[in-house]
């Protein structure tokens, strides 16, 4: 495996990349009332983004299952989809909702309605048939594009939905023809190919005025603590993560150079394999793709096998999603059995990465650069990111804050509107992390006191229990809900769920807190083993043990032989895993 060297420091590195004249040229902005650090050279709005494709129009675009579609192709189609919005009656400011799996007409449907000024309302397509219809009622949708599955979960409810006019319905089995039932008295149903009608392959954009604050987005939350939360996202929190990725790339690029042996530089092919209704299938995958340039490699649904297969037909450049895919790709059977030369990233995020998936992933891929990254919904994705030799280092860190951003460590249960001048700072301080910059959102939609909870004078409460070294490096120690407090020992769980990915035998993992008389809680870990391997509560005792003190040890095992159950951002989903190991 070749060694990387870093010529240079982050702080050298970004000091020099945001000089004056360069392309990362940071300037101020009052943004909502608050004077932030932004980026000089961002795209004003997404529109700009969909305008700058006419510059690579012969370029693929799109590919899924057998059909490519150009950067011209979705142009047109995008403008031309905009129009039949505009003709639908849609304006600046009203929501489209979005509620179907990844498809091409998922991505049509967002630029189109971007390009016009309207919100794009992403909705979860795992959800139910009264968890749809709340994501409708509450963001006051008047147009949904939906796949006929979640059609089918909605049409007896369309009488309920009194703002919706319009249903757009895309069909995932292209060769069936979509049978709409008689319309309802107040809304208008169509095929999404009907609705799009004829395309000219020269179609502009409608006109529109959009600034760079006006509302863009509104990502719903997990949900994973209460009922979900829109957070509604402007065009500059988009234009800001899209340039953050860029420089966070740029960075390592420019410290490390290119590799002896490395995949020349190009655009990129991106296996596209968690959701687009999620903030970062959409925002880290979609958007900055398509500033890139860079051609997008749809998946159905995840498959480690089929992912093996479109890396070599398709030459895909990076992918990734969430550590446990990535993980599942590596321990693939068929693995050596594919040409997979082409991979120079592998990113992930969104869940604890294992120490040891960071040295595989150099032993597999080694020209492929591993990289994790630190966001969410409520900070348009990215806002922190490790790569490369920094993160061969550091492999439990989620790196430094975006230039543009700023990170604070603040005392858990602070109840102030900034954090403190006086607060104990170190790379041993422990509370809660704290972010502030242009990539932040306004706040949730409808919802002043969630809003106010959340939010506070341009910074957001994350809810994530970390800490800050002295290079900057964020790490992420735990979230606060899942604390577990042992006879008034805190015992985060990232860190047994770190120690626990140490050992071999172990595939995936996840730590709850279990009840008990006396000392309040329990440690308590669900644990499923990698095919074929075998190991006693014992063993795993004592491998903890080896490396946390003995009050972090878990008292319980619970061998699991299915996957934990997840969310779409690839969130172990602890509540549901705790009621059923403490029910069962």
């Amino acid at each position: 495996m070749p060694e990387l060297h870093a010529p240079m420091s982050l702080a050298e590195a970004t000091a020099e990349m945001t000089q004056p004249g360069s392309m990362f040229e940071m300037t101020t902005a009052s943004v909502r009332g608050v004077e932030l650090r932004v980026w000089k050279n961002a795209p004003a709005t997404l529109r700009d983004v969909l305008l700058g494709t006419r510059r690579h129009a012969d370029r693929d675009f799109l590919v899924y299952e057998d059909e490519r579609m150009t950067y011209a192709e979705h142009f047109a189609m995008a403008a031309t989809f905009a129009k039949r919005l505009r003709d639908a009656g849609v304006r600046p400011g009203d929501r489209v909702a979005i509620a179907m799996r990844n498809l091409p007409e998922w991505v049509i449907s967002f630029w189109s309605t971007m390009a016009l000024g309207a919100i794009v309302v992403p909705l979860n397509a795992w959800w139910t048939t009264d968890e749809l219809v709340y994501g409708l009622t509450d963001s006051g949708s008047s147009v949904a594009v939906v796949d006929l599955e979640r059609f089918g979960r909605l049409k007896s409810k369309l009488h309920e939905l009194d703002g919706l006019h319009t249903v757009i319905v895309a069909s995932e089995d292209r060769g069936v023809p979509i049978e709409l039932p008689e319309e309802h008295a107040d809304t208008r149903t169509h095929t999404f190919f009907d609705f799009l009608g004829a395309v000219d392959p020269d179609e502009d954009l409608p006109e529109a005025a959009i600034e760079p604050d006006d509302d863009a987005t509104i990502f719903y939350t997990s949900g994973t603590t209460g009922q979900p939360k829109g957070a509604v996202g402007s065009h500059r929190n988009a234009a800001t993560n899209l340039m953050n990725l860029f420089f966070f790339s740029s960075r390592t690029t420019k410290r490390l150079g290119q590799e002896k042996g490395s995949s020349p530089s190009g655009p990129n092919a991106y296996l596209l394999s968690v959701p687009l209704f999620h903030a970062t299938g959409c925002q880290a995958i979609l958007v900055v793709n398509t500033a890139a340039a860079g051609k997008i490699v749809i998946m159905h649904h995840f498959d480690p096998e089929r992912t093996l297969e479109l890396i070599e037909r398709e030459r895909i450049t990076i992918f990734g999603g969430v550590p446990t895919m990535v993980m599942q790709v590596l321990d693939s059977p068929s693995f050596s059995n594919h040409d997979l030369s082409s991979v120079r990233s592998i990113s992930y995020g969104g869940a604890p990465a294992p120490a040891d998936l960071v040295r595989r992933i150099r032993d597999a891929f080694p020209v492929g650069q591993p990289g994790n990254g630190y966001g969410m919904t409520e900070t348009t994705a990215a806002s922190a990111m490790i790569t490369g030799a920094d993160y061969l280092l550091h492999p439990d860190s989620v790196g430094p804050i975006t230039p543009v951003g700023e990170a604070a460590i603040v005392p858990e249960g602070f109840e102030g509107d900034e954090p403190p001048a006086d607060r104990p700072q170190g790379p041993d301080v422990v509370g809660e992390l704290w972010l502030k910059g242009p990539q932040v959102v306004r706040g949730y939609w409808n919802k002043p006191e969630a809003t106010a909870a959340t939010f506070t004078k341009g910074w957001v409460r994350t809810g994530d229990i970390g800490r800050i070294d002295d290079e900057g490096l964020i790490y992420v120690v735990d979230r606060s809900k899942d604390v577990i407090i042992r006879g008034g020992e805190n015992i985060y769980s990232i860190e047994v769920e770190t120690a626990l990915f140490d050992h071999p035998a172990i595939a995936d993992c996840a730590v709850i807190g279990v009840p008990h008389r006396t000392l309040g809680e329990q440690v308590g870990a669900v644990v499923v083993l990698r095919t074929g391997a075998s190991v006693s509560a014992e063993e795993l005792a004592r491998h903890v043990g080896e490396r946390l003190a003995a009050y972090n040890v878990p008292a319980h095992f619970y061998f699991r032989d299915e996957p934990l159950p997840r969310n779409p951002a690839g969130k172990v989903l602890k509540r549901e895993l705790r009621d059923e190991v403490l029910s069962g």
